[in-house]
């Protein structure tokens, strides 16, 4: 399989244009015009991982963080920071990032810890992105449209909430007359022609639309089809980045706490407490990685704990007046998404008969030990 190949589908999950603005999300090292047998999905690209995927012949890296974060200055070997990228280089091993597209996208990095925690009835923490849906109507022969159907459905179109594969159909008759320069596949040159036409309507998110135009063109047996391409007003397709939800049942703080450590296998981690002692938890936010910035958000959402990783000294101050809870579970918690992509990569290769390898990273790269 060709890398570009297995990161058109990852695209289709997970796309880069649900990035926040300026994460260095995609290809960061290496080329995707390859063939590759064995692809390792990790949290962070360190010496460690890149001396693992050596070992294992690993032909592309799959990460959460992008590796080259900020400019580098220098690329020496001298240096071990910047080594790996040159023995990544030297053993072909394409490196390519999916950071807070994964954090936004729906079934993605934090609806796993709600998941994880039990965590229900859930809504986004932050809006980031709208898109806008549109309806397409194409005329096809009765005969064809079972065939265009199932092309629009493979190329995303009929998506419609926990339903795939969605759409209308009504009968009716087609006339046309083919001129002289006409190449037509049913009919002759200036003959009057009707034909037992089926027309499907099919629905899709703007950012799909190419995709669903060339598998219309692909599958359709004219010359030149006939179709509609309508916008749509209602069922925008919303996403956001954490998450707010509700436990089943009330918990006290320390029990809360208590189950976010045994979650995550964690040795420790830090609780910002209120001031205002916060005695019971049932709203609950969170967002991982370094989710500081969106504790007022968590606090209008009426959370009453909000979980995330790296908060900064003097924003523990602030947010130790609002009266809600604060777990700093650090940033490490993210590498949840190593083994729940690679499940997602084997469904897809079951899908798609892929002849690929797919591993999980064991090397750990939290670089905090509690004592």
């Amino acid at each position: 399989m060709q890398g570009n190949e297995f990161i058109q589908r990852f695209n289709q999950y997970c796309p880069e244009w649900l990035a926040e603005e300026g994460d260095p999300v995609g290809l960061h090292i290496g080329t995707l015009n390859k063939d590759v047998k064995k692809i390792m999905m990790s949290l962070d690209v360190r010496p460690a991982v890149v001396a693992e995927a050596i070992a294992k012949k690993v032909d592309l890296l799959i990460v959460k963080h992008p590796p080259i974060f900020r400019l580098i200055s220098r690329l020496t070997t001298d240096d071990i920071q910047t080594k790996m990228y040159a023995d990544l280089i030297k053993h072909d091993i394409a490196v390519y990032a999916a950071h807070t597209n994964m954090d936004i996208i729906n079934n993605g990095l934090n609806d796993w810890f709600c998941e994880a925690l039990a965590v229900y009835d859930t809504e986004y923490l932050v809006h980031t992105h709208t898109v806008q849906m549109k309806k397409l109507a194409v005329y096809i022969p009765q005969t064809d449209a079972k065939k265009m159907r199932q092309a629009l459905a493979e190329a995303g179109a009929g998506e419609q909430g926990n339903y795939q594969a969605t759409s209308f159909t009504v009968n009716g008759t087609g006339r046309f007359t083919p001129t002289s320069q006409a190449n037509p596949a049913i009919g002759s040159a200036n003959i009057p022609e009707q034909v037992q036409e089926s027309r499907i309507e099919v629905i899709f998110p703007e950012t799909k639309q190419a995709e669903v135009l060339a598998a219309m063109f692909a599958a359709h047996p004219y010359e030149e089809p006939a179709y509609d391409l309508y916008p749509l007003d209602n069922l925008p397709e919303k996403f956001g980045i954490g998450r707010v939800g509700n436990l089943k049942d009330e918990m006290s703080a320390e029990d809360f706490i208590a189950k976010v450590k045994k979650v995550f296998g964690l040795q420790g981690l830090r609780v910002v407490y209120p001031h205002a002692n916060k005695e019971t938890i049932k709203r609950v936010a969170i967002c991982g990685g370094s989710g500081e910035k969106f504790y007022r958000d968590a606090l209008a959402a009426n959370a009453d704990v909000y979980i995330t990783g790296d908060v900064y000294y003097h924003t523990a101050h602030d947010m130790q007046e609002t009266g809600m809870l604060v777990i700093d579970p650090g940033h490490y918690i993210e590498s949840l998404c190593k083994e729940k992509m690679v499940a997602l990569f084997e469904q897809w290769k079951n899908e798609e008969g892929w002849n690929v390898d797919f591993l999980a990273s064991e090397v750990s790269t939290d670089p905090f030990s509690f004592k």
